[in-house]
């Protein structure tokens, strides 16, 4: 049973590094919003693909702007670092418990 204990680990610290990862990226979103960079550079697209979509999502649901302020990036971060401590953790454990 200590395979799959590895695999579950693994598996967590996978999900925790790509959850950290995006936490970088979002906070480069909301930092590149700031400065309105050239929308055709690559790198600029792609981080807006990877945060818009979500972050669209969330002010549908919450309306998020507060005057000039749109705070779906911060809610966002919270859920992402929600995920990480709660979800990782918990994959941690289980992880934990096949290797008892």
């Amino acid at each position: 049973m200590d395979i799959l204990g590895y695999f579950f680990i693994a598996i967590a610290k996978i999900l925790d590094g790509l959850l950290w990862a995006y936490m970088v990226v979002v906070i480069i979103r909301a930092l590149l919003s700031w400065v309105q960079p050239n929308p055709y550079n690559p790198v600029v697209r792609f981080i807006n693909g990877l945060v818009d979509p979500v972050t669209y999502r969330i002010s549908r649901v919450i309306p998020t702007r507060i005057g000039m302020v749109e705070l779906s990036p911060l809610i966002l971060l919270v859920i992402v670092m929600f995920l990480r401590e709660f979800l990782v953790r918990v994959i941690y454990s289980i992880g934990g418990r096949f290797m008892s």
